[in-house]
């Protein structure tokens, strides 16, 4: 492709050499760097890409993107684009590389502290049960066609979003539902196309710190840039912050919630409970009319689920479609029922903060269980102060406490189990620790009585336990199939 074709949607100078040349790729990971590509120079938190321009000249490739003044070695002729973001322009190259794929998809972006996984699978769920071939990019792994990717961030950089948005047309996709961090907001990975949905879950204080946001001001603002970026906005209308989020917004935009006045409104809530399972129901009025019965417990997944019911009333979906989906539709690893008993019921959970285990304790309290059972452990080389709060919640909100281990990383796991216990034991909470994974849950099932709800938090997801830089394979489900087999 001619540069001069993947520069055509950015503002830029020409600092030396030619724009009429062939690029053979984009490259923005310097040790890809080959003959005739066009090299973008992105700076990290560790490393940053005008450093090795010179590595790029000897490679022989064709052009670099540079946004600070560079020196080219004496006898080179690459071509110097000045720009004034290079992340920002890379997401314009590479939309312009993979042949401007989203125009060929409808795009619903999901952004917001908590319920972007679970409503990404619910659209995903609704859509295809109204006939439509959907592609999801997200934190648990990318889905295209029949493959599924593992994912390494909940969005991807600007150059794999469009790889993936080709291979989804290639595939036959029509339409694409995708989580928007805040990160992948602030560093420009979801420009270069606009999206024809944007989704406001909620917002909460979180990734605040180094290399994060520098404040909650700074997190909200992130946020909103979404609705600078979409033809239509669907958000959150009994959010405090939900103003502040679409301030600004050059979007049409609907509200969901519980509140009078929003166009998409929950009412007539019921907790719902049979062998094994707990869930909710619920009626929507507003611009659509239909019940609804969801397979997942508590306020948060009547909200999960209103969203998903506004997203997909935009393209037409039906009630039947609807009610269907939402019966079917699991999230790995989000209050992910596993069906061991008749008698109680287990949920594995990605709990793994305070925060988090506070709202999943205190949703699951609302059911009366006999008694609420909580397991968990704490990551190692992480803030210890996680471990006297998750201690301090499970003890004051469950009725029993599994302290167990979850990645140790290069920690002794029974030193971060005493660090838990120092949480627990300022509650009156009654607990016992099983550093062993596996025995824990076993003991969990083998313990379980009449009416309880036992949650095995933490792992949610991951498939895996890091020990001393070593990931080993650990999966909660082949934990607890290889259990019950162990105890027939």
């Amino acid at each position: 492709m001619r540069l001069k074709a993947l520069l055509e949607k950015l503002d830029y100078r020409v600092i030396s050499g030619e724009e009429d040349k062939e690029i053979s790729a984009v490259i923005y990971d310097s040790r890809r760097l080959c003959k005739d590509c066009l090299f973008i120079c992105i700076e990290g938190a560790n490393f940053d890409g005008h450093s090795v321009i010179a590595d790029a000249a000897a490679s022989g490739a064709a052009g670099v993107v540079v946004c600070k003044d560079v020196a080219l070695p004496a006898d080179s002729d690459m071509t110097v684009i000045r720009v004034e973001d290079t992340r920002y322009a890379m997401a314009f190259i590479a939309a312009a590389y993979n042949g401007n794929p989203a125009d060929k998809l409808t795009v619903i972006g999901i952004t917001g502290t908590k319920g972007k996984t679970t409503v990404t699978y619910m659209t995903k769920g609704i859509l295809e049960q109204a006939g439509h071939k959907v592609g999801l990019i997200g934190t648990i792994e990318t889905i295209i066609g029949d493959e599924h990717i593992p994912s390494k961030n909940t969005t991807p950089d600007s150059y794999t979003i469009q790889e993936y948005f080709k291979r989804m047309v290639n595939e036959g996709c029509d339409a694409v539902v995708m989580e928007v961090s805040s990160q992948g907001l602030m560093q420009h990975r979801t420009q270069g196309f606009v999206f024809d949905y944007g989704i406001f879950t909620n917002i909460e204080p979180d990734h605040i710190g180094p290399n994060e946001h520098k404040d909650f001001e700074d997190y909200l603002n992130c946020k909103g840039m979404l609705f600078k970026q979409c033809k239509v906005g669907i958000v959150n209308g009994d959010d405090a912050h939900v103003d502040d989020v679409i301030k600004g917004h050059t979007c049409k935009v609907y509200t969901y919630g519980l509140k009078e006045g929003c166009d998409y409104r929950a009412t007539d809530m019921r907790m719902t409970r049979g062998k094994g399972h707990i869930g909710v129901s619920f009626h929507v009025d507003g611009k659509v009319e239909m019940d609804v019965d969801v397979s997942t417990p508590g306020i948060f997944s009547v909200y999960n689920a209103l969203t998903a019911v506004a997203i997909c009333d935009q393209f037409g979906a039906g009630e039947r479609e609807v009610r269907n989906a939402l019966k079917e539709v699991t999230v790995k690893g989000r209050i992910e029922l596993i069906h061991v008993s008749d008698d109680f019921t287990l949920m594995i959970d990605y709990a793994h903060n305070a925060m988090a285990l506070e709202s999943l304790l205190g949703t699951l309290k609302e059911y009366n269980p006999h008694r609420l059972v909580s397991l968990f452990g704490c990551g190692g080389n992480r803030d210890r102060n996680r471990r006297f709060e998750m201690g301090e919640v499970s003890g004051r909100l469950a009725d029993f406490t599994i302290i167990t281990s979850d990645n140790p990383r290069f920690e002794d796991p029974l030193d971060i189990i005493a660090d838990i216990v120092t949480g627990i034991e300022k509650t009156d909470g009654n607990y016992v620790t099983i550093a062993d994974r596996k025995e824990a849950i076993k003991y969990a099932i083998t313990h379980g009585e009449p009416g309880d709800i036992i949650v095995l938090a933490g792992k949610g997801h991951e498939d895996y336990q890091e020990i001393k830089g070593v990931k080993y394979p650990m999966d909660e489900r082949v934990l607890i199939s290889q259990i019950l087999e162990e105890i027939k």
